[in-house]
């Protein structure tokens, strides 16, 4: 069974986008460049895929705690990305490092989670296993080029 579900992104100044989920009642968010390209108001791509790969983990861990009837008394994480230059020079996100805080009232029940939680998390396995992603362009001017 495939799910499927739009995105749609549109430039409202400079390197300033506002994106929009197909979801009814789901909140729109702003992203931006950070300086010098664009004003850094808004997290930019790479700090959204971080900001989606921590979320999902600690959303899969605490969906594991509570299948296993074990409320998390309270859950953070931190992500460390690190970007480099890849070997044509282009800025790439080249790790990843996902440091997980929770707090639970039954360790056992944590420790029969660890083993299980991380290959419940959409993101991280995809980001790991790679994505297909094909690219289009089209519009009005496209055919003239």
């Amino acid at each position: 069974m495939q799910e499927e579900f739009v995105t749609d992104l549109e430039m409202l100044q400079d390197y300033q986008f506002n994106i929009v989920f197909d979801d009814e009642g789901m909140a729109d968010i702003l992203s931006d460049e950070p300086v010098p390209v664009g004003k850094g108001e808004h997290p930019n791509a790479t700090r959204l895929l971080s900001a989606a790969v921590g979320n999902c983990l600690c959303a899969s861990l605490a969906f594991c705690l509570r299948k296993a009837r074990s409320e998390p008394i309270s859950l953070r994480a931190r992500v460390r990305t690190v970007l480099g230059r890849n070997d044509k020079g282009r800025l790439r996100v080249l790790s990843m490092e996902v440091t997980l805080f929770p707090e639970v009232d039954d360790p056992a029940k944590l420790k029969r989670c660890l083993p299980l939680f991380q290959d419940f998390c959409t993101v991280s396995a995809a980001v790991r296993e790679g994505i297909d992603i094909q690219v289009s362009v089209e519009g009005p001017n496209i055919e003239q080029i």
